[in-house]
């Protein structure tokens, strides 16, 4: 039986392994295409893959197991669950790959692309450009199909003509600047407050008006500091929960 192939990652050493490794994989899981395999490579295999110990891997998978993502069976092996939920709690520690898994795993539509006057409130993000190029996606549970978030990216227009639409469709923004496009992100700055549901907004996501509704706003930056993608996503407050740990060490 062909194993699932997941994408490879970069470790940063200032954080613990197997969170990052957990979040990759988690992010591939979600990203899969239906067709790809359910059944994951060995312990061993996956612990080669990431370049980290068994230990490392086992502790990694059980995060995995515990969201229910994954089951694992005694001399079956293990295998990604078809019916797994897409909508649960993150935990950000400071990873890409934690942006990435994140927006992952839920059924994706481009409502709308296009180029348009940079936002007097997003001046200060592209100051050496009069336009940006704009995306606009509703994003549903997969089982379901209930929408749970829309999403604009506003992106340094010169980067267009490097992003396919049908991408945005499979993969976040994130994944596909860094991946796709080839940028180098340097960082991401991520803002959550709570607010209500405007009109667009509740009808998007098939709420009241002035629903408890969660926006949250992530900025990615390259190496040199410049701003690469505003993001600002309105999620269903009561479809999600944010936490964010930090490492006082």
């Amino acid at each position: 039986m062909t194993a699932f192939a997941p994408d490879s990652i970069v470790l940063n050493r200032k954080l613990p392994l197997w969170y990052q490794v957990s979040q990759s994989l988690r992010a591939s899981i979600l990203g899969r295409t239906p067709e790809a395999p359910l059944r994951l490579p060995t312990e061993e295999q996956l612990a080669g893959h990431y370049g980290v110990s068994v230990l490392t891997m086992r502790q990694a998978l059980k995060e995995l197991e515990d969201e229910g993502l994954i089951s694992r069976h005694r001399r079956r092996g293990t295998f990604i669950e078809p019916s797994a939920q897409r909508g649960s709690p993150v935990r950000l520690l400071g990873s890409v790959d934690a942006i990435v898994a994140q927006q992952s795993g839920m059924s994706t539509k481009l409502l709308e692309h296009g180029t348009a006057p940079v936002p007097a409130e997003l001046a200060e993000y592209f100051p050496d450009s009069a336009e940006v190029a704009t995306y606009h996606r509703l994003r549903g549970d997969e089982l379901s199909g209930e929408p749970t978030n829309h999403a604009r990216n506003y992106i340094r227009p010169e980067l267009a003509d490097r992003i396919d639409p049908d991408d945005l469709v499979r993969w976040p923004m994130t994944k596909v600047l860094r991946d796709v496009v080839g940028m180098t992100i340097g960082r991401i700055t991520d803002t959550v407050e709570a607010t209500l549901a405007d009109p667009e907004t509740a009808r998007l996501l098939q709420v009241p008006l002035l629903s408890p509704i969660l926006h949250y706003t992530g900025i990615t930056y390259d190496e040199e500091g410049r701003a690469l993608d505003v993001a600002r996503i309105h999620y269903r407050g009561d479809r999600f929960s944010f936490t964010v740990t930090l490492d006082a060490t």
